[in-house]
């Protein structure tokens, strides 16, 4: 399936250097809530940036502030150079937007549905196109309230791409897709940002937003908390590695020597998560031996040992004491 409809309609806005979005001061709050807490970011046109944040994070009243369906308490919103208290009509043909739940009308069909869409805009991709772009040929006479929820969510892919837009909102969109689909939908993220697309993506998968993403922000308690590449984000852990690893008995975890692991030629940073330790090491294979020897040397047997390469979670972690997922 060809893109070169979207790749032909948005190709002259590379190489432009003023931002697709722009958040200043940006606040909001519900009741006593602090749901978004005085954010400055700016997303360059063309990139694939992502919001990360575990739920109650603030992501989705940004993302529905940028998308113009809740109005901010405070700050400024621009985007594409546009704002929606001047130009909201014209902002409301050069966006696509994926909700993290839509309801269509149980009775349409796909194609109906894509087509009631594709009408809304002046310009947008063929209905035949993005039913071929969302994989969803052999269910375009389904009814919608006959499909699961992973096809319900190409639906609003397909929905969101339908108007050919310059600025695309995705939020959560493989929430509930199977890993063929969700690899799918990766590769087509791939080349609308190829084409010149700039995507907003929120995510809870972190391989997801390492995959795709040129650069993320993550979010906790309505702050922006960190910024940059996900590679940069990776290597302010301390490490390329994370070891894990707990001892046989709760009292054994308070006789460990912290200060000897961290003495360790390439840890370089512990801490202890729900009884399990763990350290942030460069150099794997010279640095597991020596855990192994200074563990031995308090006299303390690992009930658990495991390594993996530094992530974007463990970044969540590392500034904020908990996981991304946790409620």
């Amino acid at each position: 399936m060809t893109l070169a409809h979207p790749i032909a309609a948005t190709s002259s806005t590379r190489g432009l250097k003023d931002p697709a979005l722009s958040l200043i001061g940006l606040r909001k709050t519900f009741a006593e809530v602090v749901a978004v807490d005085g954010i400055d970011l700016e997303v360059l046109r063309g990139e694939c940036f992502g919001l990360l944040g575990p739920n109650g994070a603030g992501k989705t009243t940004t993302i529905e502030i940028c998308e113009g369906l809740t109005t901010p308490d405070a700050g400024g919103v621009s985007l594409l150079g546009l704002s929606w208290q001047t130009s909201a009509t014209e902002l409301r043909q050069r966006i696509g937007v994926q909700l993290q739940e839509t309801q269509f009308p149980d009775k349409l069909t796909v194609e109906e549905v894509l087509r009631l869409f594709r009408s809304f805009f002046r310009r947008g991709v063929p209905v035949e196109e993005v039913i071929g772009m969302a994989q969803l040929e052999e269910k375009r006479r389904a009814r919608i309230g006959t499909l699961s929820g992973g096809q319900k969510q190409r639906v609003a892919m397909a929905c969101a791409l339908v108007g050919d837009p310059d600025l695309l909102f995705l939020d959560e969109p493989t929430t509930g897709l199977d890993p063929q689909a969700r690899r799918h939908l990766w590769d087509l993220v791939d080349r609308l940002r190829s084409a010149g697309r700039t995507i907003i993506l929120t995510t809870h998968y972190m391989d997801e937003a390492e995959r795709l993403c040129d650069r993320v922000a993550i979010m906790d308690h309505g702050r922006i908390i960190a910024l940059g590449t996900p590679q940069q984000l990776i290597s302010s852990v301390g490490g390329d590695h994370v070891v894990e690893f707990a001892v046989t008995s709760n009292e054994a975890v308070h006789s460990v020597d912290v200060g000897q692991l961290t003495g360790i030629p390439g840890v370089q940073a512990h801490r202890v998560d729900a009884s399990i330790h763990q350290l942030s090491v460069t150099e794997l294979h010279t640095t597991v031996p020596r855990i192994f020897s200074a563990l031995a040397q308090m006299g303390l047997q690992p009930s658990e040992f495991r390594t993996h390469s530094a992530t974007l979670e463990d970044v969540f972690v590392g500034l904020t004491g908990r996981n991304l997922r946790d409620e």
